[in-house]
């Protein structure tokens, strides 16, 4: 019996001490979970068990990021007191988030930036996050640089970014992602961006008497009479037909640099189905460069002989400001893509209130269709340091970033905001339109349209009246108040800018917007061979004949060794 009782003792004394060790796994699992959140739970407390992360869980202790940041040295939008590093946007992420950015490093926007970037990652000293492009991306993954994102983004990320993130028909996680793993966040930008169209002064073609141009041919003929037949009534002859790209801008856009090319005369190549700059898909099924295509030989006759009967500005490549003769009033014709609203056309109506520009899905190819060529959705991307403690916070910051944009003061400059990468559903000017449709029509209201990832609708909801006269269905410059400029800008760019994105299209792709290894070393030679020789034939400076010998040069000095490199990395 002396014996069973101490048996029994025993046994309990085990299972007391198999209860004790449970409650402290237990307190373990939700210290290790507390950890794995980062400071600031966001995570569950149970054994066992995790309840989902919060997209917007505040730190409980202040969590300071290293970042590298492009300034523009010609912003003067900060108030007086504010700095790059102390200013709304940096404030609010530390009330919401209990987030501290230090800039280490800024530099100007552009090739500065760049430069920057890239020798941070040729001597392996990082910001704990930085902005960088496609090229940069993949060196820093190759050289083993960055933080994998695949669990943090899937479990950080708000409804808002995986919507946007998704609407891009995997375009966009494509770009992100390397051997399986998700190595950046990707920028996401409106599609309306891509889609260059026809801006024309319909109030020339109606003193005139002319339809608005449907063909190229149709385009020459009205060029053609904005030139000569005095549009803007002032007795000389001192009005542009088309407008081209200034000095240092490009003739097209290419799939390094793949949207936003505004006075590049994409729309006029692409009516010939001709795509130069874009890598395409050949009879045989192999890509091929756009840019050495027949296509583009007919395009460049077409354009030579435009210049030459001077339907194109005289002064194109070599005028310092593209823009200049559109806000002057003395062009009649401009391609770019649908937010021309915002600039340059609010000083052009502050010199001329009656100059009606309209936007247009032409010119049409052969085959009485508008064909332009699209761009990445995603031009570049917020990696994150490799064994940076906190890689959620990217996710955190960018799910800020959407969610409460439109609450700010835009008269501050967004790039003032951390590590800002856009966010744009692709849909989101044709989205936005419809429903502001609706709200004039009356059957919807501001407040019904807080929809995730959409952050300016609600905004702009309220405020589309105050601008848009009747008839609503009307958007000739007449039927708009010019008054609260700023707002029009954002309207005309949507329901005027954004008309042609409701047309039809036959969209091209390019095969790749990446960079290949030869590209490091050989592409800037050779894409200044193509424009040198694009712009000498259009100019007249070079016969069309000139055209085939740059196809032989370009596939002898590095063209066909990045074919087959595009090919590779197209299987891959």
């Amino acid at each position: 019996m002396q014996h069973l009782k101490r048996g029994l003792v025993l046994l309990l004394a085990v299972i007391l001490v198999a209860l004790s060790a449970c409650g402290s796994n237990g307190s373990n699992t939700a210290a290790n979970n507390d950890a794995a959140g980062g400071a600031g739970s966001d995570t569950g407390a149970t054994a066992g068990e995790q309840e989902p992360a919060d997209p917007f869980g505040k730190y409980e202790e202040t969590v300071t990021i290293n970042v590298g940041q492009a300034i523009d040295p010609t912003d003067t939008s900060l108030p007086a007191g504010d700095t790059p590093e102390n200013n709304q946007y940096t404030r609010h992420i530390k009330e919401q988030l209990n987030i501290d950015t230090k800039i280490i490093w800024q530099t100007a926007t552009g090739k500065d930036y760049d430069q920057k970037v890239n020798l941070a990652i040729a001597s392996n000293d990082l910001p704990d996050m930085v902005v960088v492009n496609d090229a940069q991306l993949r060196q820093m993954v190759k050289a083993g640089q960055v933080a994998d994102l695949t669990e943090v983004y899937e479990k950080y990320a708000s409804p808002g970014i995986k919507g946007i993130i998704e609407k891009t028909e995997g375009r966009a996680m494509k770009a992100v992602t390397f051997d399986g793993k998700m190595m950046a966040l990707p920028s996401v930008t409106a599609r309306g961006d891509a889609v260059h169209t026809m801006w024309i002064r319909k109030d020339w073609l109606d003193k005139l008497g002319l339809e608005v141009p449907k063909t190229v041919d149709d385009l020459a003929k009205a060029a053609k009479a904005f030139v000569e037949q005095d549009p803007d009534g002032n007795g000389q002859k001192d009005t542009i037909g088309i407008s081209g790209p200034q000095a240092g801008g490009k003739l097209h856009a290419n799939f390094i640099a793949s949207s936003n090319n505004v006075f590049g005369l994409d729309p006029i190549f692409s009516a010939f189905n001709a795509y130069p700059g874009f890598w395409l898909e050949g009879e045989d099924g192999k890509p091929v460069y756009g840019s050495i295509q027949p296509q583009v030989k007919e395009a460049l006759a077409k354009l030579r002989e435009m210049y030459a009967d001077g339907l194109i500005d005289p002064e194109m490549s070599v005028r310092k400001d593209s823009a200049e003769p559109v806000v002057s009033g003395k062009t009649g014709i401009f391609f770019g893509p649908f937010w021309m609203g915002y600039w340059p056309l609010p000083d052009a109506i502050k010199n001329d209130p009656k100059a009606n520009w309209q936007a247009y899905a032409l010119p049409l190819d052969k085959n009485g269709e508008f064909s332009p060529h699209m761009a990445t959705p995603s031009t570049n991307f917020l990696a994150v340091r490799k064994d940076f403690e906190h890689p959620e916070a990217a996710v955190k910051l960018m799910n800020l970033l959407v969610r409460d944009e439109a609450k700010f003061d835009v008269s501050v400059s967004l790039n003032h905001y951390p590590v800002r990468i856009v966010y744009a559903p692709v849909d989101e000017i044709e989205f936005t339109v419809e429903k502001l449709k609706e709200v004039l029509a009356g059957t919807t209201t501001p407040e019904q349209l807080d929809i995730p990832g959409y952050k300016l609708l609600v905004d702009d909801a309220k405020k589309v009246k105050n601008v848009k006269l009747e008839p609503y269905d009307k958007y000739d410059i007449q039927y708009w108040n010019t008054k609260d400029i700023g707002t029009w800008s954002r309207q005309y760019s949507l329901f005027v800018g954004g008309a042609p994105l409701f047309e039809k299209r036959n969209e091209v792709y390019s095969l790749t917007y990446s960079q290949t290894k030869t590209m490091e070393s050989r592409w800037a030679n050779l894409e200044k061979l193509e424009t040198e020789t694009f712009l000498k034939i259009i100019m007249g400076a070079a016969p069309l004949e000139s055209f085939d010998k740059f196809v032989d040069d370009w596939k002898k000095q590095g063209g066909d060794k990045i074919t087959g490199e595009v090919e590779e990395a197209i299987k891959e």
